[in-house]
Parts: C-alpha cells; structure tokens; sequence
C-alpha cells in the first residue's frame, strides 16, 4: 500500500452513532501503526467525489466506513466507464452503518477490532460489480454498484423503507414491504435474458453480485462477485406467495421457486409497460428501461 489508507466516513450512519464507532476504530488503527486519514462526508454524493479524488492524489486504498449506502458512492468513484480511476486501487469496508449487508458474502465482521485486522496485511482479490443504465428525468443515468440492485416492489419497498423513522429500525423493511406489496400490482414486461426473452408478468427483478440484502435476507444464495456474472431473478409471485416467501429469503430457501425465474448472465435488459422504479444498494435511482450489465474484476476487496 502506498500511503495511508483513506477512511471514507459517514457521519450520519447507525442514525448518528457512527461517530463513537469511527473512535474504536481510530484505536484499533492506531494499536497497529496503520497509517490512515478520516474524510467525513458532508451530503449526498460526496463519498464519490472525495473517493475519486483521493484516487487520482494517489491513494490506493480507500475505505467505506459505514454501511451499503456509503459503499455503492465509494465504488461509485472508483470506476469511471467500467475501468477503474486508478489501476491497482483496492477498496476495504469497515460496517458502521444500519445496514451493511455487503460485507455478509464475504465473512468481514462488524466489530471494530476484527474489521480493521482486515484491513492489515497485503490480501486482497479482485471482484466484479454490477452496471446499471437507467432513465431519469428523460436522459439516460448509469450507476454501479456492489451488491444488488432490484426493479419494481423491491424499489418501491426501499423507497417506503428511507421514508420510516430510525426509531421503527430494524422493523422499518418489514414495514415498508407490508404497506407496498397490498398496493403493488405487477407489470408487464420483457426481459432480454440474450439467450431467451421472459415476456409476461413482473412483481420484481432481482440483479446480485453478492448474496445478502436487507438486513440479512439471503436473497441470491448462488451469487458470486468473482463469477463474472450476476445473479438474476424475474419474480412474478402472487400477493400471498410473495408474503409467504419474505420469512424463507434470509435463509436462502425461496429459489428455486415456480413463480421465480433464475439466470446467471453477463447482461439482462428489461423494458416495461410502465415505468417501473429501480433502486441499487439501498439507494434509489430512476426508472425502467434499464440495461444490467456485469464488470469483471474491476477493483480489488481489501481481506
């Protein structure tokens, strides 16, 4: 590593308590003379930017201490046209947020002491993300992200989930898909799955890198972010299947199901009767049509 590690922090995660996290994890860096600088972020975006710049100040490894959220806006500066800022950049994660389901896949504990023994050492492997283009205030957006990405009820349940209060946390998920999935009503689509097409009935569109989302719910348990592949999932359920499925998804029990269709592909597009919402690792986007699309080995995980 050259230089100290860069510790993008959010001071606003774990609903403002993150602060006291970011001190044990200071103690912890120190105990291991782990050279290292905080940037706080200060609005939305700006863990992209202060990533990006600190890339191109010549910082190879650039931390996201907090949770899926900070992660998709870090990687977000890392990669610009499916190529990484920098060649050789590596990215660590330190959970410090609500929800850090990224780091799930790969075994990286929460605690302070264990998550920065991670980041000692020179391990690390390089991994994929996923791409999304999208349309939002009719021009065409690209985004990448980490872990999943969802279009429709899933969206739609994420959208409701940022507008509950902390104080119904770690509830608010439930919450929000109870209230969406008795209004939504599915849509019809057409899914370009390159080798066939899924024309018919849509509840939602699950794209994963990684296998955990949501607090824990194993939504996509073949998934792998090293495959060079992600992990797609047209789900067309009825309302009553759909409630019945939420308690199997954190087990990974859910699939195979006959209402869900699985395919592991390089680049999925769907189109839609109407526009449909699409959010990427808890952050929400635009709307479809949207354009799926895998980025092999394009950074590196600190481990």
């Amino acid at each position: 590593m050259t230089g100290p590690m860069v510790l993008i922090f959010n001071p606003a995660a774990r609903g403002g308590r993150s602060k006291q996290y970011l001190e044990e994890v200071r103690s912890q860096l120190e105990q291991r003379r782990l050279p290292y600088e905080v940037r706080p972020t200060e609005r939305p975006g700006h863990a992209t930017e202060i990533a990006k710049l600190s890339l191109e100040a010549g910082a190879k490894l650039i931390v996201a201490v907090g949770g899926d959220g900070t992660i998709h806006e870090v990687v977000n500066g890392m990669v610009h046209d499916d190529e990484p800022v920098v060649p050789g950049a590596t990215l660590g994660v330190i959970a410090a947020g609500t929800a850090c389901d990224f780091v799930k896949t790969f075994g990286i504990p929460t605690m302070p002491a264990h998550a920065v023994a991670h980041l000692d050492g020179p391990e690390s492997f390089p991994i994929d993300l996923g791409s999304v283009r999208y349309e939002q205030g009719g021009r065409w957006h690209k985004r990448y992200f980490a872990n999943v990405a969802e279009v429709g009820l899933g969206a739609e349940v994420v959208r409701r989930a940022i507008r509950i209060p902390r104080v119904f946390h770690p509830l608010n998920y439930h919450l929000a898909f109870w209230w969406s999935v008795v209004r939504h009503e599915p849509a019809e689509v057409e899914v370009d799955l390159t080798d066939r097409t899924y024309r018919g009935p849509m509840t939602n569109l699950v794209a994963a890198n990684c296998q955990f989302f949501a607090g824990g719910m194993k939504v996509a348990p073949k998934a792998a972010p090293t495959d060079g592949v992600l992990d797609f999932q047209i789900q067309f359920p009825s309302k009553r299947e759909a409630i019945a499925l939420l308690p199997k998804t954190y087990q990974g029990t859910h699939v195979p199901h006959p209402h869900i269709r699985e395919a592991k592909r390089v680049r999925v597009s769907i189109t839609s009767e109407r526009p449909l919402p699409i959010e990427a690792d808890g952050q929400m986007l635009g709307h479809t049509p949207a354009i799926f699309e895998v980025v092999k080995d394009v950074i590196s995980l600190k481990v």
